[in-house]
């Protein structure tokens, strides 16, 4: 059908302003992202992410009596309901993680009995539910796929570390502390990416904050969003060597493959969460006396952008600092949902505050006037 110059389409709804919000900001062209006002490598490099949720949801940083408290609830809320670590348990070995988390969160929702309240109080006391409980689940997961009973949060350590103590059992040491604390930083959030607008969207129909987070996590279950961090070291172990990265590089723009960890909708230069992941997973590598990886990532990093300019964004050193903290390759995904739950929630917050109905339109390209056949004229 005819289109005037106000019905043109975006594809991708690429550079389409759909709502305004002061969470985040991205400046592609620049490489920049902020949280609240605040430069991601600022917050990464001192921050932690108990005072970035707060930063997010509040709109600025705790004071020491505030951080005090905030932790402390995200410690209450940090077991698991024994309903739901039976429902993953029943869950089949083959169940993709995401998809059991998925579940997982909707079970939590079904069990709350103010799942329908949607006042900003209720939904930020469920927002630091959600927060608290997701490493549980996610180390939960873990262990029961690998026949092991779930280890209980402990109430001694902070977010980060008890992460690390529920997926391996055993207390991390500060650098690896410090790396799942900066990597949950980074990933906290990012604007209206796919999972955020989907989320901010089902918010808008007037539905709870679970169904919300629900949405936002069947979205970054994408391999074209968070899913492309578990490509990225599939990647690496299928180029084998650093001898084998410049015919692998030549071989892929030939192909006009999509490399994983490589480019990005918005962002037209270096990603800046990347920098920070690149330091991590070198020191890492170093500490774990196995640079194999990193070295064939540094080295078709280097080939990417001789040949063609491409910058590594956020996913493709985020795969090894995760590797090396332990993460198996099926989780990485996973635990991005357990930082970017923080972001999905402040949207959500900021959507319900000022909410219209999301309801774009669609081009029609079908045909008109076509006549009803009856049944019986249609052989």
């Amino acid at each position: 059908m005819a289109t005037t110059e106000h019905e043109q389409v975006i594809s991708g709804l690429e550079g389409v302003l759909a709502c305004e919000s002061s969470v985040s900001f991205i400046d592609g062209p620049n490489g920049v992202l902020i949280y609240r006002g605040h430069d991601i490598h600022g917050l990464a490099e001192q921050a932690t992410f108990e005072e970035v949720v707060f930063l997010l949801w509040h709109g600025r940083l705790p004071t020491r009596p505030e951080l005090a408290n905030f932790a402390g609830e995200l410690v209450r809320r940090r077991t698991a309901p024994p309903e739901v670590l039976r429902l993953l348990e029943m869950l089949p070995a083959t169940a993709h993680p995401m998809a059991a988390l998925r579940t997982a969160v909707s079970a939590i929702g079904a069990l709350d009995p103010r799942q329908e309240d949607t006042s900003r109080e209720a939904n930020l006391e469920k927002a630091t539910r959600l927060v608290a409980v997701m490493p549980t689940l996610v180390a939960a997961m873990h262990r029961q796929r690998l026949g092991q009973a779930p280890v209980a949060p402990d109430p001694g350590l902070s977010h980060a570390a008890n992460f690390l103590y529920m997926l391996t059992g055993e207390r991390a040491a500060d650098d690896s502390v410090r790396a799942v604390d900066t990597a949950l930083i980074l990933y906290a959030d990012h604007e209206l990416n796919a999972s955020t607008f989907t989320a901010r969207t089902t918010t808008s129909t007037q539905s709870d904050l679970y169904s919300a987070v629900v949405a936002g996590i069947a979205a970054l279950k994408g391999p074209l969003h968070g899913g492309a961090v578990d490509d990225a070291l599939r990647l690496f172990q299928e180029i084998g060597s650093v001898e084998a990265v410049p015919a692998f590089a030549d071989r892929a723009l030939a192909e006009k493959r999509k490399v994983p960890g490589f480019g990005h909708r918005v962002y037209r230069t270096a990603d800046p969460r990347a920098r920070h992941l690149k330091t991590m997973a070198q020191t890492l590598s170093h500490a774990a006396g196995d640079t194999r990886w990193y070295d064939i990532a540094i080295a078709l990093e280097q080939a990417l952008y001789e040949r063609k300019r491409l910058n590594a964004n956020v996913d493709y050193y985020a795969s090894l600092v995760l590797y090396h903290l332990g993460f198996p390759l099926n989780l990485f995904t996973a635990f991005i949902v357990c930082s970017r739950v923080a972001g999905w929630c402040a949207h959500i917050l900021e959507q319900q505050a000022n909410n219209r109905l999301i309801r774009p339109r669609a081009r029609y390209t079908g045909p008109v006037g076509v006549p009803f056949v009856p049944l019986q004229e249609r052989g």
